[in-house]
């Protein structure tokens, strides 16, 4: 089921704890200690790993992967961050392709519904204020993101200036190729004769005219 158990307790510290991860150094690891390392000491913020490990930033291990070093780059982070809660929260998404516009009740009867009423309604309450919490902190316009250096689909699109520019190279290839020539069709109706003489005297005045 792509639906992440995870949840936290409080989401107070939500925002504080995305800016602090997105301007610290990437760890080896993303462990208690590095939480606890930018200020997030409590009980309840250990839960940040096992929701970045649902989100995909993680791997099993808690070692950052690609899409983490992406979201470190503060010019992506809420773009990554929406990417990422789509694709963890895709079950919800098959639902409503707009989920994270819904209320939090309306969330919260949904994943009771994905559950199958298997979770309390106190869990059901956190998972739901907790899905809310990270759209709140996300961009779900994911068509404007920059692809990465390293991806292998990455394209390289031109601004309005870059295509003025080519199209007018463009013209100045053309117009160098261009060439005016211009061509003349000129008939000529031989009177009927026998005497060859008259044929020779009228090529001959071509080739002395017009050749």
């Amino acid at each position: 089921m792509a639906l992440p158990e995870s949840y936290l307790v409080t989401t107070k510290n939500l925002k504080s704890v995305i800016e602090a991860v997105t301007k610290a150094q990437a760890p080896t690891k993303f462990t208690l200690a590095f939480l606890k390392n930018l200020g997030f000491k409590s009980t309840n913020d250990r839960l940040y790993l096992k929701l970045f490990k649902d989100l995909g930033l993680l791997d099993g291990s808690g070692v950052p992967n690609k899409t983490y070093f992406e979201f470190i780059d503060r010019t992506q982070t809420s773009k990554i961050l929406g990417k990422q809660i789509m694709e963890a929260y895709s079950d919800l998404y098959s639902l409503n392709k707009e989920a994270h516009k819904m209320t939090k009740t309306e969330v919260k009867n949904k994943f009771r519904t994905l559950t199958q009423g298997a979770k309390s309604d106190n869990v059901l309450d956190l998972m739901a204020k907790t899905f809310k919490a990270l759209a709140d902190n996300a961009d779900f316009n994911v068509a404007s993101l920059v692809p990465s250096d390293n991806d292998e689909s990455n394209f390289e699109y031109e601004s309005d200036q870059d295509l003025d520019e080519r199209r007018q190279q463009i013209g100045e290839i053309v117009n160098k190729n261009i060439t005016t020539e211009m061509h003349y069709n000129i008939q000529i109706h031989l009177p009927e004769t026998k005497d060859i003489a008259v044929y020779d005297a009228i090529f001959k005045s071509l080739k002395e005219h017009l050749l």
